[in-house]
């Protein structure tokens, strides 16, 4: 079948790729509609690897999809033929320690779509189980369905911050990431959310998503805008999704005592941690890899409209232009949050 592949570091091509899948008894074959182009895909591409995930041999990318299913194994009841859905591209081991325990995203042996040595979803089909593939809502497009992947991350982020009706949140970063983080806190609960960068195109965006104050740091004092928005006790919440020393320290900086801070970017080295500074306001500190038991939830609201991701969706290429959409991705206007690609 077609597929765009990452020959090697920095080079792609749409080109045949043999790959055959069995479809099992608990599995659906789902033509594929809509691939999100995501950083770690962009990484792989510009750097071969992402820490100890090394690609050693061609690889399909992508792992944000929705599609349709065209064929159901034996027992699987919840789908049909036709029904449109979206996928999380995480499969776990389902004997595992973890995944009994309900954490199967922590599980060492998960498979993970466009993850060394697991192939993508850009391509024309793919297999998947069906407990892994979740019915779109009448009202989601698959473009939107495209973009559960990356919301269940600001979900899950939300989930580990224990939100209260009323919070004041900080998002560190107005990337796609940050930007479905604010998202989720403000249908979590929260009352108002302050969001940071330096890209004024992305900040002018961020706020016309809901009760958001856009500050770029570059300009802005962000503990001054925090104070003035708190009485000057601090953010219940703050959201790292930048992952670098400078934003770790940010974020113990604006907290308000007895706060979370829930680290959601994924640093390139160790980042040092000023412990006292997090212990004399008691912080509580919360992590988070990637997303478990939340794809349902991101449906509902999605379909509620509570969260609405279709302004983030910025740029939209055919499959036989993915290697542009590829390279556009590496180097995007500052107007740009989310790339996808279309297969249907």
């Amino acid at each position: 079948m077609p597929a765009l592949v990452l020959e090697s570091t920095k080079s792609l091509a749409l080109r045949t790729f043999a790959l055959e899948e069995d479809l099992g008894p608990h599995d659906v074959r789902i033509r594929i509609h809509t691939v999100g182009i995501c950083g770690s895909d962009v990484h792989y591409y510009q750097h071969g690897r992402i820490g100890p995930f090394v690609v050693r041999e061609p690889m399909i990318l992508g792992h944000e999809a929705a599609g349709v299913v065209t064929e159901a194994g034996s027992a699987v009841s919840h789908l049909r033929v036709g029904d449109r859905v979206c996928m999380e591209p995480g499969i776990p081991d389902p004997t595992s320690r973890a995944t009994r325990l309900g954490l199967y995203n922590l599980d060492p042996a998960v498979r993970f779509w466009a993850t060394p040595p697991v192939h993508g979803c850009l391509r024309p089909s793919v297999v998947h189980p069906a407990a892994f593939t979740f019915r779109l809502p009448d009202p989601v497009s698959f473009a939107e369905g495209a973009m559960v992947e990356p919301l269940a991350v600001g979900l899950h982020a939300a989930n580990k911050a224990r939100l209260r009706p009323g919070d004041l949140a900080v998002v560190l970063g107005a990337g796609p990431i940050g930007m479905v983080t604010a998202l989720a806190a403000l249908a979590g609960g929260c009352a108002q959310v302050v969001i940071t960068d330096v890209l004024p195109a992305k900040l002018e965006l961020a706020a016309r998503l809901g009760p958001i104050t856009p500050v770029n740091v570059r300009e802005q004092n962000l503990g001054e805008v925090v104070r003035r928005l708190s009485d000057g006790w601090g953010a219940d919440v703050v959201f790292d999704a930048v992952g670098l020393p400078q934003s770790t320290a940010q974020a113990i900086e604006v907290l308000a005592p007895g706060g979370t801070v829930v680290l959601i970017g994924m640093p390139g080295a160790p980042v040092p941690f000023d412990v006292v500074a997090a212990q004399v306001k008691e912080a509580r500190i919360e992590t988070i890899f990637r997303y478990a038991h939340v794809f349902p939830r991101a449906l509902a609201l999605l379909g509620s409209r509570k969260i609405d991701v279709r302004p983030l969706i910025t740029d939209t290429y055919s499959f036989a232009d993915s290697i542009a959409a590829f390279d556009y991705a590496t180097r995007m206007k500052p107007t740009s949050v989310k790339v996808q690609i279309t297969l249907d």
